[in-house]
């Protein structure tokens, strides 16, 4: 019979390449690490790693065995957390992973009222960008993603695997500095922008930029790119260039020496809450989307 432990195990090494940091990952000694692989190799009955030197790969049969690890493993965490809420031994705990202006904006509000409501749930918070936080999800890497898609580039069946909780609609706004020819107009059309220096975003953002200004009739010269936003807002202020950025950053900033003006026509990006529909039903991961939801609400 497999055990979940193992799988764990081996998920670790494959992901590792040695049993040695596959220890140092799972807080267990190498030889711990050694004894539950060969373990496992005897529970199926073949063998799952092949060792030449320092080099370790996977077998075919260890291939299939870890890409079905991280299904099973959602579905045993499912299990173990329903049950132990129903029975009263812990209140759970959420693995949380949200992209920045998520986590600076409806996350602390989200999980301050979870706290307030169910001190003995524990919540961790990383942050990754969409898609690679969907695919922390799907690989079994956490239980919640804040993610987003831009409506124009909302891919059919993206999601379709997943449960999905609409939280809001972010508008996009352009950013320009201070003494900009147009920072106190009430609105500007995204082509009247079109020879300006650009500051972009994240790769996601970035791609719908460019798509964005390549249908107004233009290519976006992008002097600077970062994922960080107060570093965006801060080459803006300093006069180095414009961008274009989701209405919920800027709130979770102070944009000093620039200004946001109404981008024209309206570009809007989804943002939601995904689960696997097995820990949908986990009483902690169902919880945290309620007081997302109500985060977002506010």
């Amino acid at each position: 019979m497999i055990e979940a432990r193992h799988l764990r195990v081996l998920r670790a090494v494959a992901t590792t390449g040695s049993f040695s940091a596959a220890g140092r990952e799972l807080g267990c000694t190498q030889p711990a690490v050694s004894q539950q692989m060969k373990a496992l190799e005897a529970s199926v009955g073949t063998p799952l790693l092949v060792r030449s030197g320092r080099e370790m790969r996977l077998t075919q049969a260890g291939e299939a065995l870890v890409r079905h690890a991280a299904g099973i493993i959602a579905g045993l965490t499912a299990a173990e957390e329903e049950v132990a809420a129903i029975a009263g031994l812990r209140a759970g705990r959420v693995r949380l992973v949200s992209f920045p202006s998520g986590s600076s904006t409806l996350v602390p509000t989200a999980l301050a009222a979870l706290r307030a409501e169910h001190p003995g749930t524990r919540v961790s918070l990383e942050e990754a960008e969409p898609p690679n936080s969907v695919e922390l999800l799907r690989e079994g890497d956490c239980d919640l993603a804040l993610a987003f898609r831009y409506e124009a580039a909302a891919g059919a069946g993206e999601w379709d695997d997943l449960v999905v909780r609409p939280l809001l609609t972010d508008r996009l706004v352009a950013l320009v500095p201070e003494r900009h020819r147009l920072a106190r107009a009430e609105s500007v059309a995204i082509g009247e922008l079109a020879g300006e220096p650009w500051i972009a975003g994240c790769p996601r953002c970035r791609g719908q930029l460019v798509e964005v200004c390549e249908g107004a009739g233009f290519t976006p010269r992008i002097d600077f790119a970062t994922d960080d936003y107060p570093a965006v807002v801060g080459l803006v202020g300093a006069g180095l260039g414009v961008a274009v950025l989701p209405q919920l950053a800027i709130e979770s900033v102070r944009p000093r020496g620039a200004r946001a003006v109404t981008l024209e026509p309206a570009v809007r990006r989804e943002i939601v809450a995904l689960t696997l529909p097995d820990l949908a039903q986990v009483p902690a991961v169902a919880a945290t989307l309620d007081q997302l939801t109500r985060a977002a609400a506010r």
